[in-house]
């Protein structure tokens, strides 16, 4: 089912703009319920195929989703063969090979995986502008740790200065 979704998606693409997309949603329609009624594939497994054909939409980048379509078909043979099981492996897997990965000499997954607790509050917690006066120590040189001057929080305006 995925393989058909897949042939759809690039279909509808390379149509006119004008019926390309209609040809793909009539197109996954059609074959979907073929499918069920020949006894291919079960109306459970035409549901997920198509949820997931709906959030692969909702990435925010291009090469995000190009990524993920290209990994869904190894997950999809780990878990037809090994199941649960092998759908835990190849998240592992991802995971081993994303920690290994540097991008300009720092972990690919700083600071999470190397966990680098300071450099939480620009990551995983959005602290405040004034409170990130400190380079991640990855990144940094020694000579050129801060990157602004500490004490740079907003100030309320003075009233006195106003009514004068």
């Amino acid at each position: 089912m995925e393989l058909v979704f897949e042939v759809l998606r690039e279909a509808g693409v390379r149509l006119p703009r004008i019926i390309g997309p209609a040809v793909s949603i009539v197109g996954a329609l059609v074959l979907g319920e073929a499918a069920i009624r020949a006894g291919l594939v079960s109306p459970a497994m035409v549901m997920v195929v198509a949820l997931t054909a709906v959030a692969s939409f909702a990435t925010p980048a291009y090469s995000l989703g190009i990524t993920a379509r290209l990994l869904r078909f190894p997950l999809i043979i780990l878990a037809a063969s090994l199941g649960l099981f092998g759908v835990m492996v190849g998240l592992y897997l991802m995971y081993v090979k994303l920690t290994a990965q540097r991008s300009f000499g720092v972990p690919y997954l700083t600071p999470v995986a190397p966990v680098v607790i300071e450099g939480w509050k620009d990551s995983v917690i959005r602290a405040p502008l004034w409170m990130l006066n400190r380079r991640p120590s990855l990144v940094a040189n020694r000579d050129n740790l801060l990157k602004q001057k500490p004490g740079n929080k907003p100030q309320p305006p003075d009233v006195n200065k106003r009514q004068q």
